[in-house]
């Protein structure tokens, strides 16, 4: 399930309004110029780390891996990006925005048994 089409187009749309909220974030964290700093700034880091550090083989993206990293490790970091977007978009005021996004991060999550249960094993 975690491989399902469905599943991976639903998760590349989760990591888009996850780099969006990051956007926001940074757009709120700064005044004048800076603002357009900290707005490109977090969501590119999130990116590259989202993009850099990988399981080799990984069925759900293209297997490979510019940073080789176990399994379990990955996890915690699609885990604390997803929450940190989460945290962000509630820090924006928006607790109930945070409140679906987070739900379906968790449904994703669960769906997605079979993928976690290899990422441990990795």
């Amino acid at each position: 399930m975690g491989s399902n089409p469905i599943n991976l187009a639903v998760r590349f749309l989760l990591e888009l309004i996850a780099l969006a909220i990051f956007g926001s974030r940074g757009w709120a964290l700064g005044e004048g110029p800076v603002r357009y700093i900290w707005m490109l700034t977090l969501p590119i880091i999130a990116a590259a780390l989202w993009g850099i550090f990988r399981v080799p083989g990984d069925p759900s993206s293209s297997g490979e891996a510019p940073v080789r990293i176990p399994g379990w490790l990955r996890l915690v970091l699609e885990l604390a990006i997803f929450s940190a977007a989460t945290w962000a978009l509630a820090s924006l005021g928006s607790m109930n925005l945070a409140a679906i996004f987070g739900g379906l991060v968790g449904v994703h999550y669960l769906l997605s048994w079979d993928r976690i249960a290899w990422l441990l094993r990795s």
